[in-house]
């Protein structure tokens, strides 16, 4: 496998690599670890899909009220990965965190099949949920409410992770594996290589 590509900026690097990972990945290219953390300071991790990358940063989308929602919204901080083990490659982003505009979420939602749209509205994400009947029942609900043509809920949404540092790993013969990292200082992106 070639070298992890020098370029001026991480977006380049990290589009070569998601172009492989489209390629080379079974499914879900896009899928990331999502880290945030508690009120304590306790860490959390769980799996996101990053629906839209731009010059701005790494976008995905959750119920407002979750716990993930919650975390975000708290500390406006967190990190992504991204593991394609076809590759053995990985990704991590490290940054501030912000809700996309209404415009954006709305163009996300209205693009999901209309079941995914009324599971956001059905679903009371991260509360107890005493028997799988009862959120059947609120789908059902809602699905005669809002019919083929739900709203988006105000408490779902998009946030955006905006990275102050991205680092690329790629794995090597006998660990010598590969580290590019990228940090922004002040609005510039500065590169260089870690040991492994």
């Amino acid at each position: 496998m070639n070298d992890i590509p020098f370029l001026p900026d991480p977006y380049s690097v990290f589009h070569i690599f998601y172009k492989d990972a489209q390629t080379a990945e079974p499914s879900d290219p896009d899928a990331a670890c999502l880290a945030t953390v508690d009120q304590d300071g306790l860490p959390n991790a769980r799996v996101v899909l990053v629906r839209k990358i731009d010059p701005k940063g790494f976008c995905f989308f959750t119920n407002y009220n979750s716990a993930k929602g919650q975390e975000l919204t708290a500390s406006g901080k967190a990190a992504l990965n991204f593991h394609w083990k076809s590759l053995k490659r990985q990704v991590r982003i490290r940054g501030t965190v912000e809700k996309l505009s209404t415009s954006e979420s709305d163009e996300y939602y209205h693009s999901r099949p209309i079941g995914n749209r009324l599971g956001a509205w059905a679903s009371l994400q991260s509360t107890p949920l005493a028997d799988k009947n009862d959120l059947v029942m609120r789908f059902k609900e809602f699905e005669q409410k809002f019919g083929d043509s739900p709203p988006r809920p105000d408490h779902w949404g998009g946030f955006r992770l905006s990275p102050i540092s991205i680092e690329f790993w790629q794995e090597g013969e006998a660990r010598l594996h590969q580290r590019l990292k990228y940090h922004l200082k002040d609005t510039v992106w500065v590169a260089e290589k870690l040991y492994p």
